[in-house]
This record gives structure tokens, C-alpha cells and sequence, in this order.
């Protein structure tokens, strides 16, 4: 059974991010699933809760509902310029017990967290 939830979130997760940034609103997304508004608002309010979605509440055809926006951004060549590993002579090397360590390169760690100052040895 937990397999068929997650199966059915993953869906709603992707229905609500393919929404783009007109957002679904949370009864056509219960449609799109073919499953109560019970279950449908109670699993927009785990999503929520998980910092997954956005759940704006909007005034629809006269009644009030909440509308769901995706909180995942979408990848562009813009998120990943100055990445360290674009230009390192090693990532051929850099995996999980290799020469390089993603988790231990302290380029990579500078480049996500900019706060971090280090001395790169040119």
C-alpha cells in the first residue's frame, strides 16, 4: 500500500510543478488523481508541510479553495555556471571513494555555500 501513495504523490508532485507558475488549483488536481477531496487536501497539506508546494487560497467561481504552486525550480544553464567541477582536471575521478570525494572537495563545498572562504592551489 505505501508503495501506491508514493507512486500517487510522485504524480500530483509532478502535476503541480508541470502547472508552472500559474499554479493548479487543488480540486483539479484531485480530478486529475480520481481521488476524494479528502484525500487530495490532505496530501496538499503534507506536501506543504514538507516545504514541497505553496498552497495559496484564492477565491474561485465564488468559493474559496487553495491553489498549489511547485517550490522546485527548474534546472538552466544559470544554476550550475561557476560550478567548480565544469572545469576540473579530475572529475573523471571525483565519485564516492575515488581520488575526488564531491563530499570532501572544498571547491565544490565553496561554491555552494559562497560564506565559505578557501585558498585553491593553482
Amino acid at each position: 500500500m505505501p508503495q501506491k501513495n508514493s507512486n500517487l504523490e510522485q504524480k500530483a508532485l509532478k502535476l503541480i510543478y508541470n502547472a508552472g507558475d500559474g499554479g493548479i488549483l487543488q480540486s483539479e488536481l484531485w480530478k486529475e488523481l480520481s481521488v476524494s477531496s479528502r484525500e487530495g487536501s490532505r496530501m496538499a497539506k503534507k506536501f506543504e508541510e514538507k516545504d514541497k508546494v505553496v498552497r495559496t487560497k484564492v477565491l474561485n467561481e465564488g468559493r474559496w479553495t487553495y491553489k498549489l504552486f511547485s517550490k522546485k525550480e527548474p534546472v538552466t544553464l544559470d544554476s550550475v555556471k561557476g560550478c567548480p567541477c565544469l572545469i576540473c582536471d579530475e572529475v573523471d575521478k571525483c565519485f564516492r571513494g575515488g581520488t575526488r570525494d564531491p563530499v570532501y572537495c572544498m571547491a565544490l563545498t565553496a561554491w555552494i555555500d559562497p560564506r565559505i572562504e578557501i585558498e585553491i592551489n593553482k
